[in-house]
Protein backbone atom coordinates (compact mmCIF):
# COMPACT_ATOMS: atom_id res chain seq x y z
CA UNK A 1 0.00 0.00 0.00
CA UNK A 2 1.34 3.38 -0.92
CA UNK A 3 1.86 5.70 2.02
CA UNK A 4 1.72 8.65 -0.39
CA UNK A 5 -2.05 8.44 -0.79
CA UNK A 6 -2.32 11.26 1.76
CA UNK A 7 0.58 13.14 3.31
CA UNK A 8 0.93 14.59 6.78
CA UNK A 9 1.64 18.03 5.30
CA UNK A 10 -1.48 17.87 3.13
CA UNK A 11 -3.67 16.86 6.07
CA UNK A 12 -2.08 19.60 8.22
CA UNK A 13 -3.02 22.23 5.63
CA UNK A 14 -6.56 20.85 5.34
CA UNK A 15 -7.00 20.79 9.12
CA UNK A 16 -5.95 24.43 9.29
CA UNK A 17 -8.16 25.43 6.35
CA UNK A 18 -11.15 23.62 7.85
CA UNK A 19 -10.31 25.07 11.30
CA UNK A 20 -10.60 21.68 12.96
CA UNK A 21 -8.50 22.68 15.97
CA UNK A 22 -6.45 19.49 15.83
CA UNK A 23 -3.26 18.42 14.13
CA UNK A 24 -2.93 15.96 11.28
CA UNK A 25 -1.61 13.11 13.45
CA UNK A 26 -4.37 13.59 16.00
CA UNK A 27 -6.98 13.62 13.22
CA UNK A 28 -5.61 10.49 11.56
CA UNK A 29 -5.30 8.77 14.94
CA UNK A 30 -8.87 9.69 15.87
CA UNK A 31 -10.35 8.32 12.67
CA UNK A 32 -8.13 5.24 12.80
CA UNK A 33 -9.20 4.52 16.39
CA UNK A 34 -12.85 5.00 15.48
CA UNK A 35 -12.65 2.66 12.48
CA UNK A 36 -10.36 0.20 14.24
CA UNK A 37 -12.93 -0.23 16.99
CA UNK A 38 -15.77 -0.78 14.56
CA UNK A 39 -17.20 2.74 14.29
CA UNK A 40 -19.93 2.64 11.68
CA UNK A 41 -20.09 6.17 10.25
CA UNK A 42 -19.24 6.42 6.56
CA UNK A 43 -17.09 8.82 4.58
CA UNK A 44 -19.68 11.62 4.86
CA UNK A 45 -20.75 11.08 8.48
CA UNK A 46 -17.53 10.39 10.34
CA UNK A 47 -16.67 14.03 11.18
CA UNK A 48 -19.96 14.33 13.08
CA UNK A 49 -19.38 10.94 14.77
CA UNK A 50 -16.03 12.24 16.01
CA UNK A 51 -17.68 15.49 17.08
CA UNK A 52 -15.77 17.65 14.61
CA UNK A 53 -17.37 20.95 13.73
CA UNK A 54 -16.83 21.95 10.12
CA UNK A 55 -17.24 25.41 8.74
CA UNK A 56 -20.60 25.53 6.89
CA UNK A 57 -18.95 26.43 3.57
CA UNK A 58 -16.00 24.07 3.98
CA UNK A 59 -15.30 21.51 1.29
CA UNK A 60 -14.60 18.30 3.22
CA UNK A 61 -13.19 16.37 0.23
CA UNK A 62 -9.88 15.84 2.03
CA UNK A 63 -11.82 14.33 4.96
CA UNK A 64 -13.52 11.90 2.58
CA UNK A 65 -10.06 11.05 1.21
CA UNK A 66 -8.78 10.57 4.75
CA UNK A 67 -11.65 8.19 5.46
CA UNK A 68 -10.94 6.13 2.33
CA UNK A 69 -7.22 6.15 3.17
CA UNK A 70 -7.78 4.95 6.76
CA UNK A 71 -10.27 2.30 5.68
CA UNK A 72 -7.88 1.02 2.99
CA UNK A 73 -4.98 0.90 5.44
CA UNK A 74 -6.92 -1.06 8.05
CA UNK A 75 -8.32 -3.47 5.44
CA UNK A 76 -5.01 -3.92 3.60
CA UNK A 77 -4.30 -7.67 3.31
CA UNK A 78 -0.58 -6.84 3.24
CA UNK A 79 -0.88 -5.13 6.66
CA UNK A 80 0.31 -1.81 5.24
CA UNK A 81 -1.16 0.32 8.01
CA UNK A 82 1.03 3.10 9.42
CA UNK A 83 0.20 6.05 11.66
CA UNK A 84 0.29 9.26 9.62
CA UNK A 85 3.30 11.19 10.90
CA UNK A 86 5.52 13.92 9.47
CA UNK A 87 7.72 12.70 6.65
CA UNK A 88 11.09 11.11 7.43
CA UNK A 89 12.91 14.40 6.76
CA UNK A 90 11.33 15.90 9.90
CA UNK A 91 13.29 15.76 13.13
CA UNK A 92 12.96 12.76 15.41
CA UNK A 93 11.44 15.11 18.00
CA UNK A 94 8.70 16.24 15.60
CA UNK A 95 7.89 12.67 14.58
CA UNK A 96 7.91 11.39 18.18
CA UNK A 97 5.66 14.23 19.33
CA UNK A 98 3.34 13.49 16.40
CA UNK A 99 3.21 9.83 17.44
CA UNK A 100 2.17 10.86 20.96
CA UNK A 101 -0.51 13.08 19.41
CA UNK A 102 -1.58 10.21 17.12
CA UNK A 103 -1.95 7.86 20.11
CA UNK A 104 -4.09 10.42 21.97
CA UNK A 105 -6.33 10.75 18.95
CA UNK A 106 -6.49 6.98 18.55
CA UNK A 107 -7.72 6.49 22.11
CA UNK A 108 -10.34 9.21 21.65
CA UNK A 109 -11.53 7.60 18.43
CA UNK A 110 -11.83 4.20 20.10
CA UNK A 111 -13.87 5.82 22.86
CA UNK A 112 -16.19 7.58 20.42
CA UNK A 113 -16.76 4.35 18.47
CA UNK A 114 -18.84 2.91 21.29
CA UNK A 115 -16.80 -0.30 21.23
CA UNK A 116 -16.97 -2.67 24.16
CA UNK A 117 -13.36 -3.24 25.06
CA UNK A 118 -14.01 -5.55 28.00
CA UNK A 119 -13.95 -8.63 25.78
CA UNK A 120 -10.43 -8.08 24.47
CA UNK A 121 -7.72 -10.70 24.80
CA UNK A 122 -5.01 -10.03 27.39
CA UNK A 123 -2.59 -9.11 24.57
CA UNK A 124 -5.01 -6.59 23.04
CA UNK A 125 -5.80 -5.16 26.49
CA UNK A 126 -2.07 -4.69 27.08
CA UNK A 127 -1.63 -3.03 23.66
CA UNK A 128 -4.43 -0.58 24.45
CA UNK A 129 -2.85 0.21 27.82
CA UNK A 130 0.56 0.68 26.19
CA UNK A 131 -0.90 3.06 23.59
CA UNK A 132 -2.34 4.96 26.55
CA UNK A 133 1.12 5.16 28.13
CA UNK A 134 2.59 6.42 24.86
CA UNK A 135 -0.19 9.01 24.63
CA UNK A 136 0.76 10.27 28.10
CA UNK A 137 4.50 10.33 27.36
CA UNK A 138 7.04 13.06 27.05
CA UNK A 139 10.25 11.96 25.45
CA UNK A 140 13.79 13.05 26.24
CA UNK A 141 16.16 13.32 23.30
CA UNK A 142 19.88 12.74 23.69
CA UNK A 143 21.36 10.76 20.83
CA UNK A 144 19.93 11.07 17.31
CA UNK A 145 20.81 7.52 16.30
CA UNK A 146 19.45 5.93 19.48
CA UNK A 147 16.37 8.17 19.42
CA UNK A 148 15.68 7.22 15.80
CA UNK A 149 16.00 3.54 16.64
CA UNK A 150 13.72 3.86 19.68
CA UNK A 151 11.11 5.76 17.67
CA UNK A 152 11.19 3.05 14.98
CA UNK A 153 10.59 0.38 17.61
CA UNK A 154 7.71 2.27 19.24
CA UNK A 155 6.19 3.03 15.85
CA UNK A 156 6.33 -0.64 14.84
CA UNK A 157 4.75 -1.64 18.17
CA UNK A 158 1.90 0.83 17.60
CA UNK A 159 1.45 -0.30 14.00
CA UNK A 160 1.20 -3.99 14.88
CA UNK A 161 -0.85 -3.27 18.00
CA UNK A 162 -3.43 -1.31 16.02
CA UNK A 163 -3.79 -4.19 13.58
CA UNK A 164 -4.32 -6.61 16.49
CA UNK A 165 -6.93 -4.31 18.03
CA UNK A 166 -8.67 -3.91 14.67
CA UNK A 167 -8.88 -7.67 14.28
CA UNK A 168 -10.29 -8.17 17.76
CA UNK A 169 -12.64 -5.21 17.84
CA UNK A 170 -14.20 -5.81 14.43
CA UNK A 171 -14.64 -9.55 14.48
CA UNK A 172 -18.18 -10.73 15.24
CA UNK A 173 -19.04 -10.97 18.91
CA UNK A 174 -19.74 -14.69 18.74
CA UNK A 175 -16.21 -15.26 17.41
CA UNK A 176 -14.73 -13.27 20.31
CA UNK A 177 -16.27 -15.57 22.87
CA UNK A 178 -15.48 -18.81 21.06
CA UNK A 179 -11.72 -18.34 20.95
CA UNK A 180 -9.99 -20.84 23.23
Amino acid sequence: MSRSALTHAELTRASQTLRLGMGASDLHGSLTGYLCAGGRAGAEEWPAALELELEPKADPEVLRRLYRYCRAQLDDPDLGFEPLLPESGASVEQRADALVEWCRGFLGGVGLSGATIGALSPDATEVLADIGRIAASRFDYEDDEEDESALSEVLEFVRVGVLLLHTELTRPRSARHSVH
